[in-house]
């Protein structure tokens, strides 16, 4: 990477005097830096361990110290900004073809087992950046729009969806499901049957794209979370109790999950405890909604009410506690 092109692309600013002009690669942790890189300086707290490693460059945004001027030293206004510009620039070259799709596609697309061609993104510019640069020519990329910057891409088309059904659902509870898909059987897959549908269309975009994919079993999607619990509210083992607690990051998928729970649960004490902010916005006709203004009232309000699931909007899992006897086996584990 040419010192000429990174200054005219980022419009950054050069200080010091630095015969360098090529950069051999781009690192952001300090200890991967070798004698050639150009250091991308998140924090000025990196940039000694850089140097002493070989960097011939350093990026930044913030209040830094010059030193070597035989470093080229690169103050731009926004690190992700440059990055942006930088990689909009250089996967020109690439040629790749970009899909676009929502957040759960993307997550369940990081569970699948697939080629070296093809990449799924998601993450900071640094993760977006390490994932992307290393691509060979006409690779295949999908991202969601809602957690990495369109931007980057020239040319984006939108994820082919499936036009029939592809799963059958063989058996399912709430948060398993067992299911054959091209005449291959996966029992008691820890997923959701609320995903099944974006799941769908996610192999058929492979079966399409004749990307070769392998289920391996579904890892941490970070939507519709169960928390099992005991009568404390403490988090206890998967499938232990008749008590749950779901966690659900996105406000926009809500209103999906409500009907999904209300049709698939409709014999069971359902709470749904959304903040304040979605009251106006909340679909008419729902029961058993409470809202609350602070994460710190969720607690209160699970205390105080029977339920056997309990859908929280807007915060993380990290508010309920473990039980005590799975406290003390994370200690002898340890």
């Amino acid at each position: 990477m040419r010192l000429e092109n990174i200054l005219a692309l980022t419009k950054g600013t050069l200080f010091g005097t630095p015969s360098v002009s090529l950069f051999d690669s781009v690192a952001f942790d300090p200890a991967k830096v070798k004698r050639g890189s150009l250091f991308i300086a998140q924090s000025a707290d990196g940039i000694p361990e850089a140097l002493l490693n070989g960097a011939y460059g350093i990026m930044f945004d913030k209040p830094t110290q010059i030193g070597d001027p035989e470093v080229a030293w690169i103050k731009v206004d926004s690190i992700d900004g440059a990055l942006k510009k930088l990689l909009r620039f250089y996967l020109l070259e690439k040629e790749l073809q970009v899909y676009a799709c929502d957040p759960i596609t993307l997550r369940l697309s990081l569970t699948v087992s697939t080629p070296s061609n093809f990449c799924s993104v998601e993450g900071t510019m640094a993760q977006v950046w390490e994932k992307l640069w290393p691509l060979e020519k006409k690779s295949i990329v999908l991202f969601s729009p809602t957690l990495t910057d369109q931007d980057i891409f020239i040319e984006v088309s939108q994820l082919i969806r499936a036009q029939e059904n592809t799963i059958t659902i063989i058996e399912q509870t709430l948060f398993e499901t067992s299911f054959i898909h091209n005449d291959i059987f996966y029992e008691r897959q820890i997923l959701s049957p609320f995903f099944i549908p974006y799941l769908e269309h996610l192999l058929f975009f492979y079966t399409f794209l004749r990307i070769p994919f392998q289920l391996k079993g579904f890892g941490k999607i970070g939507h519709f979370i169960p928390v099992f619990t005991n009568s404390r509210l403490e988090t206890i083992e998967f499938g232990t109790s008749d008590r749950v607690v779901i966690f659900e990051p996105f406000l926009e998928l809500i209103d999906e999950q409500i009907d999904f729970l209300h049709e698939q649960a409709s014999w069971a004490k359902i709470l749904y405890l959304l903040p304040e902010s979605m009251r106006s916005s909340l679909t008419i006709g729902v029961e058993n909604i409470l809202f609350y203004r602070y994460p710190e009232e969720i607690i209160t309000l699970l205390q105080s009410n029977h339920f056997h699931f309990a859908l929280v909007a807007g915060v993380d899992k990290g508010i309920l506690r473990p039980a005590r006897s799975s406290m003390r086996q994370l200690e002898l584990d340890f």
